[in-house]
């Protein structure tokens, strides 16, 4: 009975949609409808309300998975932690507040990756930015990190690879859009800049690494 529900736990976790209310909040409006990719995430955030958004919504994105993904670890085994985390991914992308509207995936699968193991998310981090540096396109990071987050969770063990599977196919889906616009040369290129978008992100990932340290402390 526990893991079912932390399963729900974890599913209303991910579901908080914190793009949309952040900038519903501001007057904006609804994300999903003023932005350009009709999601909910940080990236759309950002063509509204700038950085501050963006990196505001890509925390809290990310902070809500690592809770899921602590809370099945701590309460169950490594393993079920990630599946907490593919939970917690759904409901960011399907939330059941928004009619199952949501975003992407992005920032929830890097907070599944820095629980369940930092150095994964150093090493998906790394390659997103290399490769967002390089050709502009922040989806084309994106997708080249969900071909390497299942050879990581195999690298740890069977049953995390598996679901580390499920959690990239769930964002090939979400992102299939992109992928055509990338097909077609039409995607969106990244307009922030990407030095201080590379500071940024850093100091999210220590922070959020500390508070993970802080957790197993307690």
């Amino acid at each position: 009975m526990i893991y079912v529900i932390l399963l729900a736990a974890a599913y209303l976790l991910g579901s908080i949609p914190f793009g949309w209310l952040m900038v519903w909040l501001m007057g904006k409006g609804d994300i999903r409808k003023v932005g350009t990719s009709g999601g909910t995430g940080a990236t759309n955030v950002a063509r509204v309300i700038g950085m501050p958004g963006f990196l505001s919504v890509f925390a809290l994105d990310m902070a809500k998975t690592v809770a899921a993904v602590l809370l099945g670890a701590h309460f169950g085994t490594p393993a079920f932690g990630a599946l907490c985390g593919f939970v917690s991914i759904v409901g960011h992308c399907f939330p059941i507040w928004l009619k199952f509207k949501g975003g992407k995936g992005n920032a929830s699968m890097f907070g599944v990756l820095l629980a369940v193991n930092p150095v994964m998310f150093v090493v998906v981090g790394i390659e997103w930015l290399m490769v967002a540096i390089a050709t502009k396109y922040s989806s084309l990071g994106a997708l080249v990190g969900f071909l390497i987050m299942p050879v990581l969770g195999f690298a740890m063990s069977f049953k995390i690879g598996l679901i580390f599977i499920a959690i990239a196919v769930l964002c090939f889906w979400t992102h299939r859009e992109n992928i055509q616009r990338l097909l077609n040369g039409t995607e969106s290129k990244i307009q922030m800049n990407v030095k201080k978008l590379a500071i940024a992100l850093v100091l999210i990932g220590l922070l959020a690494l500390g508070l993970i340290v802080v957790f197993n402390v307690l």
